[in-house]
């Protein structure tokens, strides 16, 4: 592998993930070359995760378990869960980043899932597939997502991956500031 390159371990295989993840470094690191490694990396958590605590605890994991697979210059790792607040579903998703000597984090926005994905994801569905059942799709989970398909193309599953990772990005691009205290 050419050493020019900067080696960025993404803990997935799912594409939307991995474009999100690339395009993010290359905004955030305009004129960088980068090598993108994609891996499954397990969650260790349920298929679909609920609450902010489990959600966090499956990115966590996903980052461990790629840290410890093989050398790199950054790390990522991204989980999407889903969060009651009273009856209503929303989904999100945490973004992990880590590098030598820094680790950070970054949560997406959060938005209202329909009764109808509502109900399939407490029978035990996953989000995924739910989208799949009430939109009569396939694979939407690699694709544009509930995000996608619930913001008619407004907001694509790639986009809103990507705005999490530039987030997280930022202490890594704001050197001269402390952001871990």
């Amino acid at each position: 592998m050419d050493r020019d390159k900067i080696k960025v371990l993404i803990g997935s295989k799912n594409p939307t993930k991995v474009n999100a993840v690339s395009s993010a470094f290359k905004k955030a690191f305009p004129g960088l070359l980068f090598s993108f490694i994609k891996t499954n990396a397990p969650s260790n958590v349920s298929d679909q995760p609920i609450g902010d605590s489990e959600t966090k605890k499956g990115c966590k994991n996903r980052l461990k378990y790629i840290h410890k697979k093989e050398v790199a210059d950054f790390y990522v790792s991204i989980e999407g869960g889903v969060s009651f607040e009273k009856k209503n579903l929303f989904a999100f998703a945490w973004v992990f980043i880590k590098s030598k000597d820094l680790l950070s984090k970054s949560k997406t926005s959060m938005f209202l899932l329909p009764k109808e994905i509502k109900d399939l994801i407490e029978q035990g569905e996953e989000l995924g597939e739910a989208d799949d059942v009430v939109f009569n799709r396939k694979d939407s989970k690699k694709k544009d997502g509930a995000v996608g398909i619930l913001t008619k193309g407004l907001i694509t599953r790639k986009s809103y991956y990507e705005e999490a990772v530039v987030l997280a990005l930022i202490p890594f691009v704001n050197k001269g500031l402390v952001f871990n205290y």
